[in-house]
């Protein structure tokens, strides 16, 4: 099969696209033809810093595609089910086998490039708000990087959830499609002291719960503007900033900083059920998903360098 596959970590540049050896799936996965690829940004992270556990690595979480081949272990699939997929890699490429206790069976009707962005984004944001944040009505969210995957998600869960929105993103023309989503107000983190902002429009009070996945001084705004028992989910470190934290606020106001790792939970009964409910949202319409631009699976380092380049809104796919 063809793959994106790298060596050593380092810029995009180290995707190569290549002829590997067909994955062989063990009796607890299926085998499935990659349809869509949603690059999230753990993918590029670990590209950038995480060496290859094999020789030829194929990065990547989450993928959406046709199964092949199901395992006598791997529960309740069949032969020609659509399904979503998400695993610890492997996802950049033409064939893919995980196991059956992180897929799901994509709903009739939804388009399959729409499924492979849903699981990970959207799990993650019901996570850090809902399930570990206790986001509730009259709450209010602080979202970084709202353009992004998770931040659109957690922007849309965040005002369904009753609570007023606030997020960030580098440009107005990135905050813009946000207000659509759901969004109460925007700042423009390239130009204006994001504390200083939030705690305007919160008069002071601050914010019930905030969702990072940036690390750096983006986690440590984050817990800046966190009000009275406040709580700071914490997902990810794709700023690659010193994380040297001052976390003494965190004592005045009884507040909290949480990490939080949605892949350890992800074959859980309970997250289980959450990705399906957000597969069965997405398709009825009630939440939206934002697809910026797909490359061929051949271009996975132009991919890789147009998410770094902070230009995206929504997600960035790849088509085997």
């Amino acid at each position: 099969m063809k793959a994106a596959v790298y060596e050593r970590g380092g810029p995009p540049s180290v995707l190569r696209y290549v002829d590997i050896a067909d994955p062989t799936p063990k009796a607890g996965e299926i085998l499935i033809r990659n349809e869509a690829i949603s690059i999230e940004g753990g993918d590029v992270t670990n590209r950038a810093y995480a060496p290859a556990t094999a020789q030829g690595h194929v990065v990547g979480y989450q993928s959406a595609g046709e199964v092949l081949w199901v395992g006598p272990e791997a529960g309740d699939f069949a032969v020609g089910d659509k399904v979503a997929v998400t695993g610890t890699h492997g996802s950049h490429a033409e064939l893919r086998a995980v196991s059956g206790r992180t897929a799901w069976k994509v709903p009739p009707g939804l388009d399959m490039a729409v499924a492979s962005t849903i699981p990970i984004p959207f799990g993650t944001a019901d996570n850090c708000l809902l399930h570990y944040g206790g986001l509730e009505a009259g709450d209010t969210a602080f979202i970084q990087s709202g353009a992004g995957g998770v931040g659109m998600a957690a922007i849309q869960i965040a005002k369904r959830a009753g609570a007023r929105v606030i997020a960030t993103a580098s440009s107005d023309e990135r905050l813009a499609p946000l207000y659509e989503l759901g969004l109460d107000f925007g700042i423009n983190s390239s130009t204006a002291d994001v504390v200083a902002e939030v705690m305007r429009l919160t008069e002071k009070k601050g914010c019930d719960v905030t969702l990072d996945g940036n690390g750096g001084r983006s986690l440590q705004q984050c817990i800046a503007v966190l009000g009275w028992k406040g709580k700071a989910t914490f997902i990810g470190v794709t700023a690659r900033e010193d994380m040297t934290m001052d976390v003494r606020s965190l004592m005045a106001g009884n507040r909290s900083l949480i990490g939080l790792g949605l892949g350890l939970e992800m074959g859980t009964s309970r997250v289980r059920k959450m990705v399906e409910h957000y597969m069965q949202a997405v398709a009825a319409g009630e939440f939206q998903v934002h697809i910026d631009r797909s490359f061929p699976l051949a271009q996975a380092a132009e991919a890789h360098a147009f998410i770094e380049s902070r230009q995206a809104v929504g997600r960035v796919l790849l088509i085997p």
